[in-house]
């Protein structure tokens, strides 16, 4: 080995050392931020489902409403189905009546096994729901058991409902039925 091209051939294998170091770093950094936007994603998404819950249980359909992509955002359900934010509003308003202003709630939507994937901008979910209401004796009385089938999708930074489909999986039971 020619002692003179010893230290040229080392700083070649650090420069091209560092330079693999530092493309792996920053591949890692990439995957890191994708990692968090997924996170954050996620976050904003359950928030819309708990803010779907919070509108509905006190009648407040204009907040509703807003919940839904505007011109293309379906609700879809047992009072019917309806697109865009002034027919949601008034979809909802006629089927079950507003409150003025939004009331403190009536019924509870309690919402749970969450299943989500993000996609982008693009995300899907199915969400288990509970609709609880007092009893006579106020007690809490679940009425329904169900499950939402739901698209997203991010618009000027926020999340939507893209389609919101809500399912009866276990009705009521009437009076005298068996348990």
């Amino acid at each position: 080995m020619n002692r003179p091209d010893w230290p040229r051939s080392t700083a070649r294998c650090l420069a091209i050392g560092c330079l693999l170091w530092a493309g792996t770093a920053h591949a890692q950094s990439g995957e890191l931020e994708d990692r968090i936007e997924a996170l954050e994603a996620r976050e904003a998404i359950r928030e819309l489902i708990h803010a779907y819950g919070r509108a509905l249980d006190s009648r407040d359909f204009v907040a509703f409403a807003a919940l839904f992509a505007p011109e293309r955002g379906t609700w879809d359900g047992g009072f019917g189905s309806a697109t865009g934010r002034e027919a949601i509003f008034k979809l909802m308003d006629e089927s079950i009546g507003h409150a003025e202003p939004p009331a403190a709630p009536r019924s509870h939507h309690v919402v749970t096994n969450i299943q989500l994937s993000v996609d982008g901008d693009e995300a899907t979910a199915t969400t288990k729901w509970i609709f609880v209401v007092p009893s006579e004796s106020g007690e809490p009385r679940w009425m329904y058991l169900g499950h939402y089938d739901d698209r997203f999708v991010r618009e000027d930074g926020h999340w939507y409902f893209l389609l919101r489909r809500a399912s009866t999986d276990i009705p009521v039971q009437q009076q005298g039925a068996s348990e």
